[in-house]
């Protein structure tokens, strides 16, 4: 499972000219799902990602996380994550989880964000 995190002042999915899920301050996440990730990987992820440190203090040093912060965090599946591009110029991704199980660690993922955290999580 690979995490590509942005911090944001503000960031939105939109999806055929409909918007379908915005954030103000926080994360904006990028999640891609392998093949031979776990809902233990999801979950240890989450905790990762959900403790890094990356918005300023009082001193304007990179002390806080998104929770101390107050800020949100938006989940954005990203299969591209997962591409294999060690070789030639055509990305593989077979190492990219099925859809079906990608979709359910991504559900997971989301659940962990929003209720063991109490972060206000948007999957």
């Amino acid at each position: 499972m690979k995490g590509l995190i942005q911090r944001v002042s503000e960031a939105s999915v939109t999806v055929n000219s409909r918007q379908i899920a915005s954030i103000g301050p926080g994360l904006l996440l990028l999640l891609g799902v392998e093949k031979d990730d776990s809902v233990d990987e999801a979950r240890e992820l989450c905790r990762k990602i959900l403790s890094y440190r990356v918005f300023p203090d009082e001193q304007g040093r990179m002390n806080v996380n998104v929770q101390d912060s107050g800020g949100s965090m938006l989940i954005v599946p990203q299969f591209t994550l997962a591409a294999d591009t060690r070789s030639g110029t055509r990305p593989g991704f077979s190492l990219a989880a099925a859809p079906e199980r990608a979709n359910a660690l991504y559900r997971e993922f989301v659940s962990e964000a929003g209720s063991s955290f109490g972060c206000r999580a948007r999957g």
